[in-house]
């Protein structure tokens, strides 16, 4: 349960500058030391799927979801199966941050933010994507709400107050919302009701939950059984630890950002990569997902766009994101390679261009629906690493059924010609992007650029 010390410590030690934005994980992976016991099974179409994060406000010029419906087809085109939605709700207006506010200041819990349009709309363009093949999550803020919500005025006391008894926000800098106390059993009943409805009115197939390690596990455990018990859901936690993978199919993999960032960044090399990988073996589960990612609105808004935070390793970095096991993210506007930090409390329409990167991630895309050997969990293969002849080089293979990719990283900025040193992986292969044929020995030398990148799927 949330106590007000509890709320202090997390004000001190927040990394943080806007109210969306996830603290650095309190409950580190490092702290779990038994595996989870979880309380559902993964849908059977979630186990090749990828997931597409769409700001609505930015997307088009009209910022509606109508506008936005009109790009579903396109999306399904380049392989996006999950749609997350951020969140859909009425934002406040007092303590507002900018002009339009934050997305994560909820003012109504079961209403739509009529700068989107109307809860039709909304349900339109559900149905539309259901037609398409897709999925559709919607961001749920249950930490906190703008300090104009109705329940503040008639519910105070589902709010965390100070020994004053005044209503504090969650974290010192999140000036724009009020922390609310899952301790009063009120306040959980209804958020559970408000969780459901949106299940029950738009037909939605489930939530990333922002912050969601704020919130009492026990509370997700119970959540996710009453929504499955209407339709089986998708549950997405922003966080990372074993204790969430309970109540959530997935969770952030914000260790392995920030280590893809430094890779880039020239601050740490590939042993870093092993390191990570031999922790998320030991502590989680083989179907424990992941997701992993360059960019998501937090880190396009305030640290950067992946551009300026992984210069020329960007396309690399979302290579390897794509290939190791867990579920690849795109963010609004990547295939267009957005190269600005879109604002976050303005309007600040992305500009489409010519959609650059679309078929840089549709490759990658419909790879994973393609080859068993990137579905997620157990559904997919395991990691074998590869050795080479170079440290700055990262290659592995991954094997399921009769279906095998291998990936070859140079994750360095110099040109190499790599050495590969593994026996099981002798033979012809099709490069996913360039279409060549590639005749792969043991101890047979490739040639790579700066940053360069090879995904290999054998030619049968």
């Amino acid at each position: 349960m949330k106590t007000f010390s509890q709320i202090l410590f997390l004000t001190m030690s927040a990394l943080l500058i806007v109210s969306c934005a996830p603290p650095a994980p309190k409950a580190s992976s490092e702290q779990i030391v038994s595996k989870n016991s979880k309380l559902y099974t993964h849908q059977d179409w979630v186990k090749s799927a990828s997931i597409y994060e769409v700001n609505i406000r930015q997307y088009t010029q009209e910022g509606t979801f109508t506008a936005f419906e009109k790009h579903l087809p396109r999306l399904k085109e380049m392989g996006v199966d999950i749609l997350w939605i951020m969140p859909i709700n009425p934002i406040g207006e007092i303590n507002r941050k900018g002009t339009l506010g934050s997305y994560y200041a909820v003012k109504d819990y079961q209403k739509v933010n009529p700068e989107f349009g109307t809860i039709d709309d909304l349900k339109q363009m559900v149905s539309t994507a259901h037609d398409l093949g897709m999925y559709v999550i919607i961001d749920w803020v249950a930490n906190h709400t703008s300090w104009d919500n109705w329940m503040i005025q008639s519910h105070p006391d589902w709010y965390t107050r100070d020994s004053l008894e005044i209503i504090i926000a969650p974290v010192a800098d999140w000036t724009d919302v009020a922390d609310l106390n899952y301790d009063v059993p009120e306040l959980r009943e209804y958020m559970a009701q408000s969780l459901e409805f949106w299940v029950k009115e738009a037909n939605i197939d489930g939530y990333r939950c922002d912050v969601a390690g704020m919130v009492p596990i026990d509370f997700w455990d119970n959540v996710r059984t009453r929504l499955d018990s209407i339709k089986p859901v998708f549950m997405l936690a922003e966080w990372e630890s074993n204790e969430a993978m309970s109540a959530f199919d997935m969770v952030y993999g914000w260790e392995m950002h920030h280590i893809m960032n430094q890779i880039a960044q020239g601050k740490k090399n590939t042993g870093a990569l092993d390191t990570y990988f031999a922790k998320i073996d030991s502590l989680y589960k083989v179907d424990d997902y992941f997701m992993y990612f360059t960019s998501n609105h937090d880190e396009n808004s305030w640290n950067g766009t992946e551009f300026e935070r992984m210069g020329s390793a960007a396309q690399t970095m979302a290579v390897l994101a794509a290939t190791i096991p867990g579920m690849p993210l795109i963010y609004s506007g990547q295939e267009a390679k957005l190269e600005k930090r879109l604002s976050f409390f303005e309007k600040d329409t992305i500009d489409w261009k010519n959609y650059e990167y679309q078929d840089f991630y549709k490759k990658l895309l419909t790879l994973k629906h393609d080859n068993k050997a990137l579905w997620n969990g157990n559904s997919g293969g395991s990691i074998e690493r590869i050795a080479t002849s170079d440290s700055s080089i990262y290659s592995f293979s991954r094997s399921k059924d009769e279906d095998q990719v291998v990936v070859i990283l140079n994750l360095s900025a110099i040109e190499k010609n790599v050495s590969l040193q593994n026996e099981k992986i002798e033979g012809n292969y099709t490069s996913l992007f360039t279409q060549a044929n590639v005749a792969v020995g043991n101890g047979s030398t490739i040639k790579l650029e700066p940053w360069g990148y090879l995904v290999l799927t054998p030619i049968k």
